[in-house]
């Protein structure tokens, strides 16, 4: 496309020619971004829609394809990119330019280095007269420093008395772990790389030895293990004052576990307890809670939450079934609250199948439902029921009249039939959230706190023993309560971790929680 300087032909057809050639070429490449484009846009669609369906059942399914579309965008994106780059020399400027999401102007908190860049010239290269300053452009551009590994030497000189010979020493230095030389911003550093940004233990490895350390695999996972344990205390702080709430969120999801000695896997499960009523304007602080259990049986949350009183917001595992029972005379100690974006689910997987009027209208009935919700959040317990009684109420009680009306219409083997039964069936649990501010529509909060074990388990595979279950809980526990508090989790873990490193008896737990120590500043 003459893009190498050739000169251009004299007569007029063979112009003519080559602009008509030219502009079949610039024709075609804009077909193909086009249609490029509407494939974005159309895999973007399906992404927000997938991502829309929070972890359930079928999470795994749903995670995958979640994660397939994300590179589908990243590929095509990436490519379109690469072709708009090699283009752009002979492309005109009025083609070539695309559009780009509106620059953010950088952080004022990241550090900053002037360079100065020297004029082209000393003189005026017209004249050769002097140059005087009369202003100046700045331009910034965002750069990375590797994260850096160093090493703190401890010296710790031997005092000799010189009267009666007594020698004496400081003591050894303070690290987390003693008999290690892992500091604590490394052991914070390491289990955020493989807890939050999913990152196994055997890659970690890798990476160190990019940097020229050598530190095994055996080694980050040893360090790994004694942190658990030097953290379980302050985890279990953490669980004191989850159950110490009269409302919680709960859910579980499978955890692959290494099997002993078959070299396969068994299925365990990471269980989660979430307590957190900013919605309804409680000021106590967010928690998240997580518990390992070897299998799914029912008695594992029963012995979780025996001796706890209160309303749990689940989905509707039979093993839960044991806490709402009524014992005697006495009324039941948890009342169970059953989530309504289960049941909008279900009915969206009958319209996108069937693309039906009758699910279609179900869904904009609970639609209504939300928008209740939205407008309630924030708002005082009282307000956000009164609310309820004036708005949401009148619209449930159409809803299960359409409900009952709409299920002796259609085929009782039907999806859409299986998808009414369903919402009749914990009908009481449904409406329990009308005339008690505390409660929330849904299970959205627990269901979300699952997203980050989701997210690790499809990097670090599969727990190696059941302890290594029990390792996880803890530190997800932490990690996921302090970012609910507003903490960089890794600066965070970093000051607790040297806090137990100054304190081998440490026992006041309480002030290192995340609700007791100020967030870091964004500067840290």
């Amino acid at each position: 496309m003459l893009c190498d300087g050739t000169p251009l032909p004299d007569d007029a057809a063979t112009l003519q020619a080559l602009v008509a050639g030219l502009s079949a070429q610039l024709a075609e490449r804009e077909q193909a971004v086009t249609a490029r484009d509407r494939i974005i846009e159309t895999l973007k669609g399906q992404l927000a829609a997938l991502r829309r369906r929070t972890f359930g059942q079928s999470s795994e399914k749903l995670g995958r394809a979640a994660d397939q579309l994300e590179l589908q965008i990243e590929e095509l994106e990436q490519h379109q990119a690469e072709r708009a780059a090699a283009a752009a020399p002979s492309m005109p400027a009025a083609h070539a330019e695309r559009v780009h999401p509106i620059r953010k102007p950088l952080p004022a908190h990241l550090p900053r280095e002037d360079e100065e860049l020297a004029p082209p010239y000393a003189a005026c290269p017209g004249c050769g007269g002097a140059l005087r300053r009369i202003g100046e452009d700045v331009s910034e551009v965002l750069e990375v420093v590797p994260a850096r590994l160093r090493v703190r030497r401890y010296v710790r000189p031997v005092m000799a008395c010189r009267c009666c010979g007594d020698i004496s020493q400081a003591p050894p230095p303070p690290v987390p772990l003693p008999k290690s030389n892992a500091g604590a911003s490394l052991l914070a550093d390491i289990v955020l790389a493989k807890y939050d940004d999913h990152l196994p233990a055997y890659r970690q490895a890798e990476r160190f030895t990019r940097e020229g350390v050598e530190l095994p695999r055996s080694t980050l996972t040893e360090w790994l293990g004694r942190t658990a344990a030097l953290l379980t205390p302050l985890a279990e702080r953490i669980a004191v004052h989850v159950f110490a709430a009269s409302k919680l969120h709960a859910d579980d999801t499978p955890v692959p576990v290494l099997a002993p000695g078959a070299g396969k896997t068994r299925t365990g499960r990471l269980w989660v307890y979430a307590r957190d009523d900013r919605a309804s304007a409680d000021t106590a602080p967010p928690a998240v809670l997580y518990r390992y259990t070897p299998d799914r049986k029912g008695e594992h949350p029963q012995r979780q939450l025996a001796g706890w009183r209160g309303a749990l917001q689940a989905d509707g595992y039979a093993g839960f079934g044991a806490l709402y029972e009524t014992k005697g005379a006495d009324p039941p100690a948890i009342s169970e609250v059953a989530c309504w974006a289960h049941v909008r689910r279900k009915f969206f997987e009958v319209h996108q199948a069937h693309k039906g009027a009758a699910a279609k209208e179900v869904l904009e009935r609970i639609g209504r439902l939300y928008a209740v919700e939205e407008r309630v959040r924030g708002q005082p317990a009282a307000q956000r029921a009164a609310a309820r009684q004036a708005e949401a109420k009148p619209e449930i009680t159409a809803l299960r009249t359409h409900l009952e009306q709409l299920l002796g219409q259609v085929s009782g083997k039907s999806a859409l039939a299986e998808a009414i039964r369903y919402a009749l069936s914990r009908w009481p649990a449904l409406t329990r959230y009308l005339a008690d501010g505390r409660l929330e529509i849904d299970n959205n909060i627990a269901e979300r706190a699952m997203r980050a074990v989701a997210m690790g388990r499809k990097n670090w595979l599969f727990a190696g023993s059941d302890g290594g279950g029990e390792a996880a809980a803890v530190f997800y526990t932490l990690i996921e309560t302090a970012k609910s508090n507003g903490h960089n989790p890794r600066l965070w873990l970093t000051r607790v971790l040297e806090t137990f490193g100054r304190d081998r008896g440490l026992t006041d737990f309480d002030a290192l929680l995340p609700w007791s120590m100020a967030p870091e500043p964004a500067t840290a």
